[in-house]
């Protein structure tokens, strides 16, 4: 197997960089909104907690097939810049918010800034796909990063400079990212699709088999995500642990996630074992939200059954962009990977609602068994997936 060109590397390096800055100012929310809600006009309400956890979810839906296509036209480097200002503008709406309809129109126009598809986009213009589950690799793990820095920092930033002060350090973060996009990411070497393709590229992606069950699994990974996030905060809080030594469970957790996600990842390159990976990472999936519903606050439990759901959680972030990439025709890689992360970010706002709203009718175990349901029928969808192998001129591509 060849060794990655320096493109690749930077590629991988920068795209991460834009990623992480990103996604750490939207996971600083994560960990503490649930439990300072009901300090807002109308927070008391778990629903519509939920609703605001998962309305930039639901922009994203919207808005990343849009920005798929666009970036096909006139470029990915535009539109990622595009998108990060509309994130920008909504970190420091939400900042200002003093009710719970403000975070929620905030968290919607971050949403709105819907890059995530172009970003994966450009990451496959500029790898070759032998390599390109590692530079995936790269962008997860910095995503993962990103979380285990907000898990482990947002309880203590928020103790010092309040909710408004979290929002205003995602506007901050969301600048330093432009300056990432033009300073690290190098210039792609992949062309937009002409015109004319767009309409028969874009009715391939929606109706392709392979590429509807990775949408599927993706929808499903992030429903739990944030369904979970709707209730394990407060769970913590009630079970006898204050929100500011939060950081105590996450970052164990994330840290050993990290060393046990690396040898599935290079396994599935380097033995073209990505089904077996992903079906594997599924049912673990499964099973730990299976636990969860039977948890009764022992926090030492707790640790290991995060550490499996961290783990797979992101093995699976690794794997299904590249596979992605992989199954989607070139011309139309920003519409498939739009349709991609459309699938993603609907995932989070329903997680979020479905989260919010299972939790007030039923419980927080009814949240946790929903969602081992959820992933189990995503067993059923994946088992029979047909992944493409890595033949020799897609090992020389771009070389």
């Amino acid at each position: 197997m060849s060794a990655m060109t320096s493109t690749e590397i930077r590629a991988g390096a920068g795209l991460a960089g834009v990623f992480g800055l990103r996604m750490l100012g939207l996971f600083l929310i994560l960990p503490v909104f649930a439990v300072h809600a009901p300090r807002l006009a109308g927070g008391d309400n778990q629903t519509l907690v939920g609703i605001a956890l998962g309305a930039y979810g639901l922009a994203q839906a919207l808005l990343q097939i849009a920005f798929g296509a666009a970036s096909d036209r006139w470029g990915r480097k535009p539109i990622i810049v595009l998108g990060l200002l509309i994130f920008v503008a909504g970190s420091f709406v939400a900042a200002s918010a003093n009710d719970i309809w403000t975070v929620i129109v905030g968290r919607t126009l971050q949403g709105a800034g819907a890059i995530s598809s172009v970003v994966i986009a450009l990451a496959a213009d500029l790898t070759r796909p032998v390599h390109r589950t590692k530079v995936m690799a790269m962008i997860g793990a910095t995503i993962g990063l990103s979380f285990a820095v907000s898990l482990v920092s947002a309880p203590w930033l928020y103790e010092r400079i309040g909710m408004g002060g979290l929002f205003s350090i995602t506007g901050v973060l969301g600048l330093a990212a432009i300056g990432a996009v033009y300073m690290l990411v190098p210039e792609p070497l992949v062309h937009a699709a002409r015109h004319e393709t767009e309409r028969a590229s874009l009715r391939t992606v929606l109706f392709d088999a392979e590429l509807a069950r990775i949408n599927f699994g993706i929808f499903a990974l992030h429903v739990v995500q944030v369904a979970m996030f709707v209730v394990v905060p407060s769970a913590l809080v009630r079970g006898g642990l204050p929100l500011a030594e939060h950081w105590k469970i996450y970052l164990p957790v994330v840290l050993a996630s990290f060393l046990l996600m690396v040898p599935p990842v290079l396994a599935a390159d380097r033995k073209n074992l990505h089904k077996r990976v992903m079906l594997g990472a599924i049912a673990l999936m499964a099973a730990v939200q299976g636990l969860l519903a039977e948890w009764h606050g022992v926090h030492s439990l707790l640790i290991a059954v995060l550490v499996a759901f961290f783990a797979a959680f992101n093995v699976l972030e690794a794997m299904l962009p590249s596979l992605v990439s992989r199954i989607a025709p070139e011309t139309a890689r920003g519409r498939a990977t739009g349709v991609f992360n459309t699938a993603q970010t609907l995932g989070l706002f329903c997680g979020g609602l479905l989260g919010g709203w299972v939790a007030k009718h039923f419980g927080a175990g009814a949240v946790f068994s929903v969602c081992a349901v959820l992933m189990l029928a995503w067993l059923v969808v994946a088992a029979r997936m047909r992944v493409p192998a890595v033949n020799a001129a897609e090992h020389r591509a771009l070389a």
